[in-house]
């Protein structure tokens, strides 16, 4: 299994580097062109979603969430 990182960019995108394998709800695989690094967008006005294409800028998207701990999960019934 290959390393995956996910880095949220300050006031940007998702960038997702690795062996990366990316499929609809159909789990038809999008064709990502030999690409190992893929930006997602976050601000959700992006024309190409999932991916980003740089609207975060036109529109004043700001998040820049600091690492935290996620509480651990609740178990199951």
């Amino acid at each position: 299994m290959s390393d995956v990182k996910i880095l949220v960019k300050p006031n940007g995108p998702l960038l997702v580097s690795g062996d990366i394998s990316l499929v609809d709800g159909t789990e038809k695989a999008f064709g990502l062109g030999g690409r190992t690094t893929i930006a997602f967008c976050r601000c959700g006005q992006s024309a190409n979603k999932p991916f980003c294409d740089g609207t975060h800028n036109k529109v004043g998207f700001q998040s820049d969430p600091p690492a935290c701990d996620l509480p651990p999960r609740a178990p199951k019934p």
